[in-house]
């Protein structure tokens, strides 16, 4: 795959995962939708989707791929996702959720032995400053339990993206995620039934999140993640709460100041360093190496 179609296809992807929390922000805060049926609108308005998309390219014979672990991680992050934006504001929810994303996704690249060339560091050191000069002081300080929340949603979207790194067929993945995700979540909701709430208004920004933002999101997701290494994928990520700050500024009255936009230049520019250098040779054992 050319640099620039894994570039348009990480930015399409980044784009409809900023709207995820948009939508969900605006659905619990415009409409007095709950974060449950929420949820359940999302994940099973996603798998329908997806379902149906992976029908129509196989002509009829998609069989579901995917696995019970990997919808687990997914329904751990959308469950936690919606509970979380119950408390938080759209742009402190997005620079939780992906700095929790970052550390999972980094931290496995190190761990399975990624190494970072000298610019690559730089942008790293870069991406991160500017994320924590955007989280603080023009954002609010989270409630502590809407911050854990989102936290775990970010762990639970770290594990996801990792495990789907290797994906060969990122539909039929994506599909059968979702399906075994949904099914989990009508347990969800059959246990809270008597706290749902909705009206035609949340509903309608459930689908979007989940048949547009969620489902068609994760596909292009995925089909960009290969060609990415785990560091370059978790770094990308830092772009998303850049662009739901922004969208919460023009979309639901959240501020945004001069920090923020120096901010963000500060985390695209670190995004950049990173992504466009070809990552360090992991290293090798040498005879030193040896347990004595």
């Amino acid at each position: 795959m050319s640099p620039m179609r894994v570039a348009g296809l990480s930015a399409l992807a980044m784009l409809a995962f900023a709207c995820n929390s948009l939508l969900c922000r605006m659905a619990l805060k415009e409409t007095g939708m709950d974060a449950a049926t929420f949820t359940s609108t999302r994940l099973i308005s996603g798998a329908a989707v997806l379902w149906l998309i992976a029908q129509w390219r196989r002509r009829g014979e998609a069989r579901p791929g995917g696995d019970w672990q990997s919808a687990a991680a997914l329904f751990g992050y959308a469950a936690t996702f919606s509970y979380a934006y119950a408390s938080l504001t759209a742009a402190t929810g997005a620079l939780l959720l992906f700095g929790a994303v970052q550390a999972t996704m980094l931290g496995y690249g190190l761990w399975a032995g990624e190494r970072l060339r000298p610019g690559q560091l730089a942008g790293l050191a870069l991406a991160i400053g500017g994320l924590a000069a955007l989280m603080a002081p023009g954002v609010a300080a989270p409630p502590a339990g809407g911050a854990l929340l989102m936290v775990c949603a970010g762990v639970g979207w770290g594990i996801y993206s990792l495990r789907g790194r290797g994906a060969k067929d990122p539909l039929g993945v994506t599909a059968g995620n979702f399906l075994r995700a949904a099914a989990l979540t009508v347990v969800l909701s059959a246990a809270l039934a008597g706290q749902a709430r909705w009206d035609p208004a949340g509903l309608a920004y459930g689908v979007a999140s989940g048949a547009v933002a969620s489902g068609l999101g994760y596909i292009i997701w995925y089909a960009a993640l290969p060609a990415l290494t785990a560091t370059s994928a978790a770094i990308m990520q830092l772009s998303v709460p850049v662009i739901a700050a922004l969208g919460g500024a023009l979309l639901l009255d959240e501020a945004l100041s001069l920090h923020v936009v120096l901010s963000a230049a500060a985390i695209l520019g670190g995004i950049a360093l990173v992504v466009l250098q070809k990552p360090a040779a992991p290293r090798q054992a040498s005879p030193g190496d040896a347990p004595r």
